[in-house]
């Protein structure tokens, strides 16, 4: 089997969270989501110049704890009462905003975040390629996506089954791939109970972000004289306009073929 046909959302039929069954599951992430939320920051290496998406975010733990390194940080969640919780723990801060939504169609416009992370989460996704698909679109080029999962067993079954195999990590990455995300890593981290996998992967940098550096130092960097000698005007004899026009200086044409 191809691996990225191997099913990472094997989860997708969960009903979700609500009720007292659902504030009891938000105390339990509460109490065992610091470790994946501090494994993230570091291998986003989130920083107060980043706008990072949690989707999946529950009561919020990861959230908090990007908005603690100074980033602006959006928990998407689709269970209302996860969102209850997580604002009833969030001290009031202008870097922390809930909304309510799922991976298919999240409430951010395009290219706002720079970070965008599911902890736990991607195995209850009702699509993959939807998901991806507006990750992607969310995070500006040159952002990072991040899924974090638990180790499970080859054949585990009921919780022991909430996370995925090698195998499993592995299609994600393919399917990161196929969604045009670029530099796609796995990683195994941690022992026993507590391992986890991890895939990272960079939106790259378009064509409409880049200026091409051959053309542009041609055209700036060119005096005005030695364009319009090889001009048509300037063969049969005539004053082309661009003659008046004094020499672009060097700095313009070096600015204009960086890369932005």
């Amino acid at each position: 089997m191809n691996t990225s046909q191997v099913t990472v959302n094997h989860h997708a039929d969960h009903p979700g969270f609500a009720g007292a069954a659902g504030l009891l599951c938000a105390a339990v992430f509460l109490a065992m989501g610091r470790a994946n939320a501090r494994l993230a920051l570091d291998i986003a290496s989130v920083s107060a110049t980043d706008r990072v998406v949690d989707i999946g975010c529950g009561p919020g733990v990861a959230v908090r704890a990007a908005a603690r390194r100074g980033a602006r940080a959006t928990g998407i969640d689709p269970a209302s009462v996860m969102l209850r919780v997580a604002r009833a723990v969030t001290r009031t801060s202008d870097r922390v905003d809930w909304f309510e939504g799922t991976a298919e169609s999240l409430p951010v416009p395009t290219g706002e975040a720079t970070v965008v992370w599911s902890l736990a989460t991607v195995h209850h996704w009702k699509d993959v390629t939807k998901g991806l698909a507006e990750a992607h679109r969310v995070l500006a080029p040159g952002g990072r996506v991040l899924a974090i999962e638990r180790q499970a067993a080859d054949g585990a079954t009921g919780l022991a089954s909430h996370g995925w195999t090698r195998q499993q990590a592995e299609s994600f990455a393919a399917q990161c791939r196929t969604a045009g995300f670029d530099d796609v890593r796995v990683e195994g981290r941690g022992a026993g109970r507590g391992a986890v996998w991890w895939v990272h992967g960079v939106k790259p940098w378009g064509k409409s972000y880049r200026a091409e550096p051959s053309i542009v130092v041609l055209m700036t960097a060119m005096p005005a004289s030695i364009i319009a000698s090889t001009s048509p005007a300037a063969s049969s004899g005539s004053r082309s306009a661009v003659q008046e026009k004094p020499e672009l200086p060097s700095l313009f044409a070096t600015t204009c073929a960086a890369p932005l």
